[in-house]
């Protein structure tokens, strides 16, 4: 019985293996892989059409392939998709009943493609579609019609088309978005209406167009939600007042590379949890007081490449949560000194490339600079002197007290140089711009007597100056300057010449000493660079991917342009960080290699989890500060039925290892039992012997026990008679052995 249960079951297990087999060759069409069940990937297989294959198919990748248009049957046999990518082909033509029968999908990928039309309607089935990418197309116009109502559609993208406008009605019916790209198109109108129904939207990018103005206040007005509004790299002149007032969780807004020459004194308002803003490349001329104000939690602000030649010494009064402030690159010439003194938080300011005028005007924001320092803050802050020709080129933390007050010993001088940055501060044809204008009428003019008193306080401040510099020029150090990195420098301003070289060689020092991250000037020698920061070789950190993934490992790999190298005596290595997301438990990793590897392999990885893997550079022992956002990325292990490369022979073989246990396990079964039957048996025959031999129910002979013991005893004396017939006494066997004491002559 047992042999042929085994026999029908092996029988079975064929048959499914068999089954098995012609359902994988009938659901996996040719040239494709299918990894998983439901899963079709065809990706850079050279077809031109789509291929056939069951209503069962979940997933179907057709990207990098020669697919000329999506016809009305196309997708008719792939009535259950959820997922459908047809990027990077050459789709002209998608018809408008192509999707007719896709009720789930939810993935829709059209990018890369030469798309220029989307006919009204076809969209419309797909109610569960979640995200749609149409960008690096052709498409030139949108109607309200196009998308239909897509009440689930979550992350749009239109990049990278020739739109010119958005209507009222595009995104009329799309409640539920939350990212739209639109930029790099041809945008020069938007309705001022086209967003209003975009209430849950937290992403926008409409940046590389050609917009040329921003006014109307109704634009952004229903964005409730939105978190980040990017508008660089368009033409915009002019921002109107009270265009950002409704926007009161945006915490990041880009007005990079456009053409604004003012900001009005309401434009930000409003922006009260905005914490970074971008306006670099620009043509501001000023930052007057009150412009910034409304920026309270303000982290990060970027000014550079402009035009500014004044800031008002309370433009950054209110910005007290200030960490990262970039004026590079302007046509500053001097700033007050108390501009940053309510920024307690700021530890990076960038002054580099502007015109600064190192006199007597620049002494109390080189004191500041220093004792900022020595607190451990502003360790990238480099001032250059372009004016007087004396100082051209030289730092202003290394010039003395003593050469910033040459030829400044009389009044009238510094009252000359009051005059020249009143000068300045007008516009090229001596006048001087609005805002200035109207902050000088609210103050009122200066009458003679003030300027008299003016006058006399200079000459008792430059007494006392005078009296102070042969203090000044000795080697002093302060009790806020109590580091070592600060004294080094002082006495080494007074030891070695002031050249460029040994400027590097402090900074140098300093960063090496502290551990943090600091800009150097970068030495461009025979087509190559050489750095001394981690900060700034991890710019050059490009490439990052992630290749080969399984269910516990993966490859990472990034590249670096060539002659990119650290400055002898820096050793170079790179750390590789991987940490796994969407678990209750999480802990970072860290894979350190030499500086000659561009890729690692990670192992260890958990099947079916998401990962994210950042690479950045250590140079001399030291990390940069600042997160890597730049050079990561993410992945997903793939689950172990699915890349475990299990075949069909390894199931097989695991399979019949299955029944070769279960053989086992019956034979181990039906043997037991054997053992344990004869194992009763022979206990049973022992116990009736015992029996027979002590058994207590024979009647007792008395003939026979008396020859017994006449025979034993016949040599014994003893006066007392022998037991008659009537005194024996019979006992069962049981008690006669459970009231012996002596166990060792009579075992029981």
């Amino acid at each position: 019985m047992a042999k042929r249960a085994l026999s029908h079951f092996a029988l079975w297990n064929a048959g499914a293996l068999s089954l098995l087999l012609l359902c994988a060759r009938a659901a996996c069409p040719e040239f494709c892989d299918c990894p998983r069940a439901q899963h079709v990937l065809c990706a850079n297989r050279g077809l031109h059409a789509l291929p056939e294959s069951s209503r069962s198919v979940r997933v179907l990748g057709l990207a990098g392939n020669f697919i000329g248009n999506v016809s009305a049957r196309a997708l008719a046999r792939y009535g259950h998709l959820t997922r459908l990518d047809l990027q990077f082909n050459q789709i002209r033509r998608v018809h408008s009943k192509a999707f007719e029968n896709l009720f789930e999908l939810e993935e829709l990928y059209l990018g890369h493609n030469r798309i220029s039309k989307l006919h009204p309607g076809t969209f419309r089935p797909l109610q569960k579609l979640r995200v749609l990418y149409g960008n690096d197309n052709d498409i030139r116009m949108l109607s309200g019609e196009t998308f239909g109502k897509l009440e689930s559609l979550v992350r749009l993208r239109l990049d990278k088309n020739a739109l010119e406008l958005l209507s009222e009605s595009v995104f009329k019916h799309l409640s539920s978005l939350m990212f739209l790209h639109l930029e790099s198109n041809q945008l020069r109108h938007i309705h001022h209406k086209a967003f209003s129904s975009l209430t849950k939207l937290q992403f926008l990018n409409l940046s590389d167009n050609k917009q040329t103005q921003l006014r109307e206040t109704s634009l952004f007005s229903q964005l409730r939600s939105l978190v980040t509004l990017l508008i660089s790299g368009n033409r915009l002149t002019h921002v109107g007042s009270h265009v950002f007032q409704h926007l009161k969780k945006l915490t990041k807004l880009s007005l990079s590379n456009n053409n604004i020459l003012k900001l009005e004194n309401d434009t930000l308002k409003g922006l009260v949890h905005l914490q970074e803003l971008t306006m670099d490349g620009n043509k501001l001329t000023e930052i007057q007081a009150g412009v910034l104000e409304p920026l309270a939690r303000v982290e990060q602000l970027d000014l550079r490449d402009n035009r500014i030649t004044r800031i008002d010494p309370t433009a950054f009064t209110r910005l007290t949560r200030l960490r990262v402030l970039d004026l590079s690159n302007n046509r500053l010439r001097r700033i007050s000194s108390n501009a940053f003194s309510t920024n307690a938080a700021l530890f990076q300011l960038e002054l580099s490339g502007n015109q600064w005028k190192c006199d007597c005007r620049m002494e109390k924001l080189k004191e500041w600079m220093a004792d900022t320092r020595a607190r451990g803050k502003l360790l990238t802050t480099l001032v250059r002197c372009h004016h007087p020709p004396t100082l051209e080129g030289k730092y202003l933390d290394h010039v003395n007290d003593t050469e910033l007050l040459a030829d400044r010993t009389g009044s009238e001088n510094c009252r000359a140089d009051d005059e020249e940055e009143v000068k300045d501060s007008r516009g090229a044809e001596g006048q001087e711009p609005p805002g200035v204008t109207e902050e000088r009428l609210k103050r009122g003019g200066q009458t003679e007597e003030d300027m008299e008193t003016r006058e006399g306080r200079h000459k008792n401040l430059m007494i006392k100056r005078k009296k102070e510099v042969k203090l000044r020029t000795a080697p002093r150090v302060s009790a806020k300057s109590s580091s070592s990195s600060a004294l080094v420098r002082r006495l080494a301003t007074k030891m070695l010449p002031l050249t460029e070289e040994n400027i590097s060689m402090w900074e140098l020092n300093d960063a090496l000493q502290n551990r943090v991250p600091h800009k150097h000037v970068q030495h461009y020698t025979a087509g190559s660079v050489e750095m001394t920061d981690a900060c700034q070789f991890n710019r050059y950190i490009v490439n990052v991917s992630v290749h080969n993934v399984t269910f516990d490992s993966t490859t990472v790999s990034w590249s670096t342009p060539e002659g990119t190298h650290t400055v002898p005596g820096l050793a170079l290595m790179f750390r590789v960080l991987f940490d796994r997301f969407g678990h209750s438990v999480r802990f970072p990793r860290y894979v350190y290699t030499d500086g000659s590897a561009r890729a690692v392999t990670l192992q260890e990885l958990r099947p079916d989890s998401t990962y994210i893997t950042c690479v950045e550079s250590v140079v001399g022992g030291a990390l940069c500060q600042v997160a890597p956002r730049d050079h990561c990325e993410g992945f997903i292990t793939t689950s172990l039925s699915a890349t475990s490369d299990i075949k069909l022979q390894h199931v097989t073989a695991a399979v019949l290892g299955a029944n070769v246990l279960l053989i086992l396990l019956v034979g181990g079964v039906w043997l037991g039992r054997i053992v344990r039957r004869r194992i009763k048996t022979r206990k049973s025959s022992a116990h009736t012997h015992v029996r027979h031999m002590y058994s207590s129910r024979r009647p007792f002979r008395s003939a026979m026990a008396t020859t017994c013991v006449s025979s034993e005893f016949s040599g014994y004396q003893s006066g007392r008679p022998l037991a008659e017939e009537g005194d024996l006494i019979q006992f069962p066997v049981e008690r006669f052995f459970e009231g012996r004491d002596d166990d060792s002559i009579i075992p029981r």
